[in-house]
């Protein structure tokens, strides 16, 4: 006999023999609230969107009275106030002259269209053959294809795909002189096939939590705009206070070509993207040639709906001390991580801004991993060879200490010393 449950098709699931998932019923601050009457404090902030934690009274509102007004409308030849004003407040705090603002509906389709955005701009100015993209190795960019195609191939999750994809270059980060210098190299052999290069700005999130220091984006800012390719910011996961700046790319000084919005977008209430071009990208589609145009449109861009909570998050951002906040999570994260450090069977503790990640040397039974953190009250969902944790950027004390100690200890059950 089949329940309701058993026509769900769930994300990253080995549907055969996979536990069977919680359910969550209602949420509220930084709590998950389970069918049957748990509570679990949560620190993922739900794959990183909830940066204000869940069900902000003024998120909330915001979405209720545009619902009224007009939840949806197609944006071919339409227009509509939440998205013009989004698309403006939105360039007034990104760095430089990001200021043309595409919205879509996922992560995964932001790069896609700064993937897109990238080639054709040079075949509207008459150069063709750059037909692929550099990225690096631990990188991950999303599910789709053409994002799929800029991941790392040999140890992220999309490899078995590898006969589908377009063919990319993939270097390391030039995290020395040596590996600077190799960058260099193979943008001088591929120049003219490249089309862009693209980067996940200090962290590589779900490649995991792999993070490198300013200096590093910087040299590859610096390298990309040596050989004259645009550069890509992957801030999908690193957008909006979550590396201690509301943008990672700021703690760089650099100004990418194009960058990739969504995950804290609007607050974790509803699905939103954007990709935000600089006027060079951007002059580049206008033309009197209809075929100059960006040809691309999700039915579901610039949702009103969306572009409120949006809107309201950033209300939030503006009034109150987020940044501050994600910079203390972190001050608190380094010292309640700190008794891992050095231990045997553990690769190391990273912490930026409001991440913290703990990597093994050997991936212990992920499946225990995970019924251990809920049997002590708390949702964080460890992959990989890594336990992190990305809290919403409200968290209060208790809750973030209940996190920092749930993850302790049940790291060091896992990894016997």
């Amino acid at each position: 006999m089949t329940t309701p449950r058993d026509h769900l098709w769930r994300p990253y699931t080995q549907m055969k023999n996979a536990a069977p998932p919680l359910e969550a019923v209602r949420t509220h601050g930084t709590r998950i609230v389970l069918a049957d009457g748990r509570e679990l404090v949560d620190g993922i902030a739900s794959w990183w969107t909830a940066a204000h934690g869940y069900n902000h009274p003024h998120i909330r509102a915001a979405v209720a009275a545009q619902l009224e007004a007009m939840p949806h409308v197609m944006f071919g030849g339409l227009t509509h106030a939440p998205a013009e004003g989004l698309a403006a407040r939105l360039a007034a705090v990104l760095p430089g002259d990001l200021d043309h603002v595409f919205f879509s509906d996922s992560g995964s389709v932001a790069v896609e269209v700064a993937l897109k955005m990238a080639a054709q701009m040079w075949l509207n100015r008459g150069v063709t053959g750059r037909t692929r993209f550099l990225a690096f190795r631990g990188g991950y960019h999303g599910d789709t294809l053409g994002a799929m195609s800029v991941c790392d191939p040999d140890e992220g999750m999309h490899r078995r795909f590898g006969a589908y994809l377009p063919t990319q270059i993939f270097c390391d980060l030039p995290t020395s002189a040596e590996r600077s210098a190799a960058l260099d190299s193979c943008l001088a052999r591929h120049r003219e096939t490249l089309a862009a290069v693209i980067v996940e700005p200090l962290v590589q999130g779900a490649g995991g939590m792999r993070m490198h220091p300013p200096e590093v984006l910087a040299e590859v800012a610096r390298v990309a705009q040596a050989h004259g390719l645009p550069l890509i910011a992957d801030e999908i996961f690193t957008g909006f206070g979550r590396t201690g700046t509301l943008f990672a790319c700021e703690q760089a000084g650099i100004v990418p070509d194009i960058l990739c919005l969504s995950k804290a977008l609007t607050g974790g209430t509803m699905a939103l993207a954007a990709t935000v071009a600089t006027r060079a990208v951007f002059d580049a589609f206008r033309s009197d040639d209809p075929a100059a145009a960006l040809m691309h449109g999700p039915t579901f861009m610039a949702n009103p709906l969306a572009c409120a909570a949006a809107n309201a998050s950033l209300d939030l951002f503006e009034g109150e001390p987020r940044l501050a906040q994600g910079r203390a999570i972190g001050e608190r994260l380094e010292a309640g991580l700190a008794p891992l450090r050095g231990r045997p069977g553990l690769a190391g503790v990273r912490v930026l801004g409001a991440i913290g990640a703990v990597q093994w040397t050997e991936v212990p039974d992920l499946a225990a991993v995970k019924r251990r953190l809920v049997e002590r009250g708390v949702w964080v969902r460890p992959f990989g060879d890594i336990v992190y944790l990305t809290p919403a950027l409200t968290i209060d004390e208790p809750d973030l200490d209940r996190l920092i100690e749930a993850v302790v200890t049940v790291v060091c059950d896992a990894t016997p010393a």
